[in-house]
């Protein structure tokens, strides 16, 4: 508690300093978000949670991937096992790791089945990131469980910049763009590239090097296309077993990705616009271990692996404004899915291998309709997903928001979605056998709350309640339990109940501050075939990895010519599982505070030419907190990077 508070005061002091600042119009306007819906829609307008982190917000906290900007988001739990480069995973309001779906301008980025690692997601050329909680199946499909994290690149805007980073634990980053166009026609083009030693003495490093381009043209009115272009290159290299001890010298983990979209969008008729879009999303990874040296013969002394996973996607629906409050929606969607995978490895007992090749479709077909009439908004929808395994699935979602004249709004919303089976569990490998008759694990879910504005918007405050039910959950049996001997099967149950609080405050032109608090319980309610003293997922216990109390403060001054941010953030303890020891026993984690600050120098902001230029200095983990986020896995210390951009951003 005296590291929380020396970390407020660290606070305060960095963004105080006396810089005037000219006046300028501090009403903060609703945000119209893409996400949650079809048609575009004011956040206040939902009867679901939406936070909205803008480019600014990034930028000023220095923040170099996505987990980073995610971490201290009221609902959200960001875990990464160690080092940069390190599986990081979210879990969103209690919801398993896999049911976040994950978007960059529309295309989904994660595995068939839910599967992401949010390790390799920068933030580079990002404009704004939408987190919407809530099930949201009806709009996105499989894996949107818990909520969406969605990404949207930035285009238009003449710019040009380039930044250089470095410091601790051997940190390097550097990254450039160009912008450029008007409303005809603009782009965007950024690369970045990022590397990071990791806490172990052998082994631990990491490279990340990725290039988006993003362009639209506007031929005449009401027609348009957008093009997405995005590739990521990673190696991560790690030292540690699955249960974070330092067994190996030369094992490493190679991702790359592609990310094509394209949206064509035509108005039709004064009140109906239809849009196209085709989406692609390549995958591949593989692990090399070769063996250590002429000693390391003994067990499995080496191992390969090769994985390919393509996603393309067909998306075609139609907008039609019946009258000034009220939009229907109405589309289909085609997605074909395959999956790739090979490995190979030598023991004292031989050689061994397996390979796959697994194909599946889905179609679906959906309809939403949004409702405002004064003061009220309703929005409701309905899916329907038919696919080749696992057959029909129906989801539906409804939500209703209310503004009183004192500035107090209320909102609700309930509905249910579904995860679809990952390739492995229905097709298996090497020794597991896949389960081709498992159904989709499912939710039902619901929320309300209130939102009080006050001094016109300028502070607000909201508190919310929600619930999650998540049924045939999906589980490895060791022991085959049904007749045609797979290892998967459909028995599991467990619930996520909590309150999310939050408060924010324009307090001058230049400051703002925001704090929340996220009380979370979860419950095993069904251990299905796992043995009772099984530590993961024991009837009764609690879900790993879920704090049941997380909350932040943060303050940001954004002076004309210096800037400076800080935040704390507050975990507490935790249920985790020591696989280190067979079998895994249950432990916990104990809570832990972290405080982050920077300090931003623009010395050219009033020159048009150069007002991207900019000198900064970012402190992770100031007081260099002794923490783990998985159990064997150490966090990094304290983290100290210095930076200098040059460049002319057109806003």
């Amino acid at each position: 508690m005296k590291r929380l508070w020396i970390g407020f005061v660290f606070i305060i002091a960095a963004v105080a300093p006396a810089e005037a600042q000219e006046a300028r119009d501090t009403t903060a306007l609703p945000p119209i978000v893409v996400t949650a819906t079809r048609a575009p829609i004011a956040v206040d307008r939902l009867g679901s949670r939406v936070t909205v982190l803008t480019r600014d917000d990034l930028r000023a906290r220095g923040y170099a991937t996505v987990a980073e900007a995610l971490d201290g988001v009221a609902g959200l739990t960001v875990v990464r096992t160690g080092s940069p480069g390190s599986a990081t995973s979210v879990f969103l309001r209690g919801g398993e790791s896999d049911y976040v779906k994950v978007l960059v301008d529309g295309v989904p980025l994660n595995e068939p089945g839910g599967a992401y690692d949010f390790a390799h997601l920068m933030v580079d050329n990002v404009e704004r990131i939408e987190i919407v909680r809530g099930p949201t199946s009806v709009v996105h499909g499989s894996d949107a469980v818990s909520g969406v994290v969605h990404l949207i690149t930035r285009t238009g805007a003449p710019r040009y910049a380039g930044r250089v980073r470095g410091g601790s634990h051997g940190t390097f980053e550097a990254d450039a763009e160009v912008g450029g166009g008007g409303a005809a026609a603009s782009y965007a083009v950024t690369g970045a590239w990022r590397r990071a030693d990791g806490p172990y003495p052998v082994n631990s490093g990491y490279d990340n090097t990725s290039v988006t381009a993003r362009g639209r043209v506007a031929p005449a009115a009401g027609t348009s296309a957008d093009f997405i272009l995005r590739t990521v290159s990673a190696d991560y290299r790690y030292p540690t077993d699955g249960a974070g001890n330092v067994v190996d010298t030369n094992q490493h983990q190679r991702t790359r990705s592609t990310v094509l979209g394209l949206t064509l969008r035509q108005q039709l008729h004064p009140d109906v616009r239809a849009q196209l879009a085709l989406r692609s999303h390549d995958i591949g990874s593989g692990i090399d271990d070769p063996q250590d040296g002429p000693g390391d013969t003994l067990g499995a002394w080496a191992y390969g692996s090769v994985r390919n996973l393509d996603r393309r996607t067909v998306d075609l629906w139609a907008d039609w404004r019946a009258g000034p409050a009220v939009t229907f929606t109405a589309g289909g969607t085609w997605e074909y899915q395959r999956d790739r995978s090979s490995d190979s490895g030598q023991s004292d007992f031989g050689p061994y291998g397996s390979s796959t090749d697994a194909r599946r479709r889905n179609w679906a077909g959906y309809a939403e309709a949004a409702v405002t009439r004064g003061p009220a908004s309703v929005t409701a929808g309905a899916r329907v997903d038919r696919n080749e395994r696992f057959g029909t699935f129906v989801t539906w979602r409804a939500g209703a928001s209310a503004h009183t004249p004192v500035g107090l709004r209320l909102f609700a919303s309930a509905g249910t979605a579904f995860k679809e089976p990952t390739f492995f569990e229905q097709y298996g490998g090497g020794f597991v056998v896949g389960n081709p008759d498992l159904a989709p694990e499912r939710t039902l879910s619901w929320e309300a709350g209130l939102e009080q504005t006050l001094l016109d918007a300028r502070v607000r405050v909201s508190a919310g309640w929600f619930g999650q039910r998540f049924r045939d959950l999906i589980q490895y049996a060791f022991t085959p339990v049904t007749p045609d001997g797979a290892n998967y099967v459909n028995l599991a149950a467990a619930n996520a109940d909590g309150v999310e609080i939050e408060g924010s405050a324009t307090v001058t032109a230049a400051l703002r501050v925001g704090a929340q608090y996220t009380w979370l319980r979860t419950e095993v309610t069904d251990a299905g075939v796992l043995p009772d003293d099984d530590a993961a997922f024991r009837a009764g216990d609690r879900l790993l990895r879920r704090p049941t109390h997380a909350a932040s403060v943060n303050a940001r001054w954004d002076g004309r010519y210096l800037g400076a941010h800080g935040v704390v953030r507050w975990m507490g303890s935790r249920a985790d599982a020591d696989f280190s020891v067979f079998p895994a026993t249950r432990v916990e984690l104990p809570a832990h505070a972290l405080v982050d600050a920077g300090l931003t120098l623009r010395p050219f902001a009033r020159h048009a030419a150069m007002n991207a230029t900019a000198i900064e200095l970012q402190v992770r983990n100031v007081f260099d907190a002794d923490y783990e986020m998985a159990y064997g896995f150490p966090a990094m210390g304290r983290t100290v990077v210095i930076g200098v951009s040059v460049g002319r951003d057109g806003m």
